[in-house]
């Protein structure tokens, strides 16, 4: 290789925060709130904080008010609790509810727009799963701005952390963790525009990359999100939490893929099949289209599977409709012109006039870096790793388990977020580590191996096998056969990647080396979530086995999955935390092992 790869510099902090979305800004804010002179540098693998994910989010946030005479926060543990399918740790579940309001009010304190009523009170919107009164009926307790609540929190949050004097560096990748013995020091980053590996020590670094949702080849995800930090976390010798449990979002616009919010079924909108049957009240007799996002997806996919779906001329794929054609202009105009105008700008489409063409598509990454109630990563079930914590998609607590229910998605990146920061704080008082001798080593052996490639094969065809491979293969129905088949295919394309040269060799601003290095990612991704998938022999939330179709509460257990070399995971169990169950208090019967019907 013509250049020997080199560390360019060394920076110190007292927070390095790698993903500079809502959860880690978040982080962010809640430290500098308490400790105003600490010295902050959150990398951002876009061109600008505004570029994160959480600004794409739509719906709303659920929150509790606690003045609120219908809703209590033990409703929504128990929403959550169920439709995890009583697989979320309840400790974790009673600490974000119980936090939810407050954060909504830091918010609005802050600059948040929410929507309001025409008495001035916070307007609140139904999503599918949140009930009052254990199920009884549709809660109202999702606070929101218009069709833009991402959007709103973003700018609250980073506002917030340039106000607190955070530096940030845009078009920068995590490549690498840095580990003193036990305690991560800080990481390495690739600059793309300077073409430079950076060191940067901290007395903590915090992981909030993101989800993986660029494994599967329809996704509602950012072009970005392709599991950086999973994969940096696995190359760590660390684990990842339950990599199977994988949401598809019943809703995903024919075509681009684009999510259409749940809040055009929460505001009255109804899913129909070829026949123009509203086909989801043989599916959830009472929640109908307002029941948990797996069952919807499932139910869509098995109208398509079973002929009623309607064939798209133009993408040469089977889909259902979502009917908002009897919603008043209010609704398309006031309260959701932004998920209203996606079918007139992508596929011109009308829904005032119009059936719009739907189907699942691939969400949320509900398992991921295994962390505690403050946020600390998990090296086992026992063990916390010192200096290292991660927040937000690409962690796991795990409040979701095994099916996120809409909104709670925005209240966990703010609530853990915040409860990360307050941890930090505690460490503030050490000295910022030295760097480890071998710090950048391999970082250099990686991209040198990219560099050295002669093949003639082509990155981008190799992608998108992966990915139509992970959607046919590990997508919303699962089977043995189909994963193991995925296994091998995944050696496959894993083979031909490492054999295929890059177009261009220098480090300077090279979207051929940075596709490559998200290849190697994503394909460290797909390994895991395939080897949890083929090993949980039952069907629960979002992973759903054709061959084993009902939940087995034998495997009442979070898997710990740990990357030893690519294609060889060893898997390890972590007890689920039933401490709302186990306290025995009131209303403690509904967060036993329950049955899940809607």
């Amino acid at each position: 290789m013509a250049q020997r790869l080199k560390i360019s510099s060394t920076l110190r902090c007292d927070v390095l925060i790698i993903g500079a979305g809502g959860a880690g800004l978040r982080c962010a804010s809640a430290v500098l709130e308490k400790k105003p002179d600490t010295h902050i540098i959150a990398v951002t693998k876009v061109a600008s904080p505004q570029k994160s994910h959480t600004q794409t989010a739509q719906g709303g946030m659920a929150a509790v008010d606690p003045r609120d005479p219908m809703d209590k926060p033990i409703y929504h543990m128990f929403d959550t609790w169920k439709g995890s399918d009583c697989i979320a740790d309840q400790n974790i579940i009673k600490k974000i509810v119980e936090a939810g309001w407050e954060q909504a009010v830091w918010m609005e304190n802050r600059g948040m727009h929410f929507t309001r009523r025409e008495d001035g009170k916070l307007n609140k919107r139904t999503f599918g799963g949140h009930t009052v009164n254990f199920g009884e009926s549709s809660a109202f307790r999702c606070v929101f701005e218009a069709d833009r609540t991402g959007k709103g929190i973003m700018d609250n949050v980073w506002g917030e952390s340039i106000k607190g004097g955070t530096k940030f560096i845009n078009q920068a990748v995590v490549t690498e963790l840095l580990m003193k013995g036990d305690r991560c020091v800080g990481a390495v980053i690739f600059k793309q525009k300077e073409g430079e590996f950076v060191s940067i020590l901290a007395k903590a670094t915090v992981f909030a990359t993101g989800g993986n949702g660029q494994v599967f080849k329809v996704t509602t995800n950012c072009r970005q999100n392709t599991g950086d930090g999973n994969a940096v976390i696995l190359q760590a010798d660390l684990p990842l939490m339950d990599p199977e449990a994988i949401q598809f979002h019943p809703t995903g616009i024919v075509g681009p893929g684009i999510l259409a919010s749940e809040t055009l079924r929460s505001v009255g909108g109804i899913l129909r099949n070829r026949e123009l049957e509203p086909f989801m009240e043989h599916y959830a007799p009472k929640m109908k289209e307002l029941a948990p996002r797996d069952l919807v997806a499932r139910a869509i996919e098995t109208e398509i599977r079973e002929g009623r779906g309607i064939l798209n001329p133009d993408h040469n794929i089977e889909h259902v409709w979502i009917d908002l054609r009897h919603l008043p202009d209010y609704v398309h105009d006031v309260e959701l012109p932004e998920v209203s105008g996606f079918f007139k700008k992508f596929i011109n489409l009308d829904p005032k006039k119009d059936l719009c063409p739907v189907r699942p598509s691939n969400h949320y990454q509900m398992g991921g870096i295994p962390t505690n109630e403050n946020g600390e990563v998990q090296k086992n079930q026992r063990e916390t790793v010192p200096g290292l914590f991660a927040v937000g998609e690409c962690a796991a607590a795990s409040f979701h388990g095994f099916n996120r229910l809409g909104t709670n998605s925005l209240l966990e990146l703010i609530t853990m977020g915040k409860f990360a920061g307050e941890k930090i704080i505690e460490t503030l008082g050490e000295d910022v580590p030295h760097a480890p001798q071998e710090a950048g080593e391999r970082s250099f052996s990686l991209f040198s191996s990219f560099m050295a490639a002669g093949g003639k094969d082509n990155l981008g065809k190799i992608r998108e096998a992966m990915r139509n491979l992970m959607t046919e293969k590990v997508g919303v129905f699962r089977t043995e056969q189909g994963m193991t088949d995925a296994m091998e295919g995944l050696r496959e394309l894993k083979e031909r990647a490492d054999k295929t040269a890059l177009a261009s060799r220098s480090l300077i601003m090279n979207q051929d080396l940075i596709q490559r290095w998200e290849l190697n990612n994503l394909l460290d991704n797909t390994m895991v979530i395939t080897k949890g998938a083929l090993n949980r022999k039952e069907s629960r939330g979002g992973h759903f086995r054709d061959d084993f179709p009902v939940r087995d509460d034998t495997l009442h257990y979070h898997t710990l999955a740990y990357r030893t070399a690519f294609g060889n995971v060893q898997l390890e169990k972590r007890p689920v935390d039933m401490s709302l169950y186990e306290a025995k208090g009131e209303h403690y019967e509904k967060f036993g092992v329950i049955e899940r019907k809607y």
